[in-house]
């Protein structure tokens, strides 16, 4: 057992019977993690995971991302020791890395300075130092994986083709529906208010005028503006009723009214695009990535299965959050 570990093992139970200001969570070879090392974590986890979910969602987010935490937390030791070990700074380009990516962010958000920046983290509850150092600690881990498990894999071309013919419905677009529609509510008039409303159109529409200039002047929706053009929809993207109303059109048809929760559409398909398979040269790029993302991610939780057996792992709290 390495002297470090000794020591620390010795610290730790000096601390027994005394007011206890942090304690040994885990001890990874001749690294540990405090108490403090994963409530740091911890709380920047809980913050993350506000911002982006609320209510079940967000408690179901976080009991996930909770129960994993010591472990991703001892995977990253390890990492970070490996990395130091075949020193992977030293080829990283950690500098230049951590520039483009905070020069991405400014230009993302239109942000002009450095000091800009930092001050728009800090009004984010976001400790830009503790946030480089992250940002290092990360492109080293991958770093030592790309050198470790990344380089190493090659995708056969053989591969890309049997998976392109194997998987079709992968790469096929589905049906596309560009329609106009003429929209009558149902919230501010009467059943009978609305269908002679609705009839008034079909006179219109069977005397000859087209569907563009009647829903400027009747429809009750957003559509009234754009001479009813509602937008291109894909297959499986529309209310089931509506879908069902035109996927058996012809180009310029126009469906029967049709009754949703809020009112009634009539809708006409300007245009349709029929369902086909992509061409193996479009979507072949994309399928090396994918199988290139699947064999890395066996690799990798190979390595880290073979990194962890051959290192010292001792966890001493497995529930830090109720540590007393």
């Amino acid at each position: 057992m390495p002297l470090v570990v000794l020591l620390v093992l010795l610290s730790f139970s000096f601390l027994f019977g005394q007011d206890v200001v942090d304690a040994i969570v885990a001890i990874v070879n001749d690294d540990i993690i405090t108490i403090s090392d994963y409530m740091i974590e911890h709380d920047t986890l809980y913050e993350l995971l506000r911002s982006q979910f609320q209510g079940e969602e967000f408690t179901k987010q976080y009991k996930k991302e909770k129960e994993g935490l010591l472990e991703r937390m001892i995977t990253e030791q390890l990492l970070l020791q490996e990395a130091t070990r075949q020193d992977i700074r030293s080829t990283a380009n950690i500098d230049e890395q951590i520039r483009t990516l905070v020069d991405n962010i400014k230009a993302q958000y239109n942000i002009g300075s450095d000091e800009e920046f930092k001050r728009m983290m800090a009004k984010q509850g976001i400790n830009y130092e503790s946030w480089i150092e992250q940002q290092e600690r990360n492109i080293l881990q991958q770093a030592l994986i790309f050198s470790e498990v990344g380089r190493s894999i090659a995708i056969d071309e053989t591969d890309v083709v049997n998976y392109y013919d194997l998987h079709p419905e992968e790469f096929t677009e589905l049906p596309s529906y560009k329609l106009r529609g003429i929209y009558i509510s149902s919230e501010d008039k009467s059943d009978e208010d609305a269908q002679a409303k609705m009839e008034e159109i079909d006179r219109k529409i069977a005397a000859g005028e087209e569907l563009e200039g009647l829903a400027s002047e009747y429809s009750e929706g957003p559509e009234k503006e754009s001479k009813g053009d509602i937008g291109t929809y894909k297959k499986g993207e529309m209310d089931k009723n509506l879908e069902q109303a035109v996927e058996n059109l012809e180009e310029g048809d126009l469906t029967s009214w049709i009754d949703i929760p809020t009112g009634w559409f009539l809708l006409k398909l300007d245009e349709k695009t029929e369902s086909r398979l992509k061409a193996y040269e479009d979507v072949k790029k994309e399928i090396e990535n994918q199988l290139f993302m699947l064999e890395q991610q066996v690799r990798i939780r190979d390595y880290l299965e073979d990194l962890k057996k051959r290192s010292y792992i001792n966890i001493l709290i497995p529930d830090p959050l109720n540590y007393r």
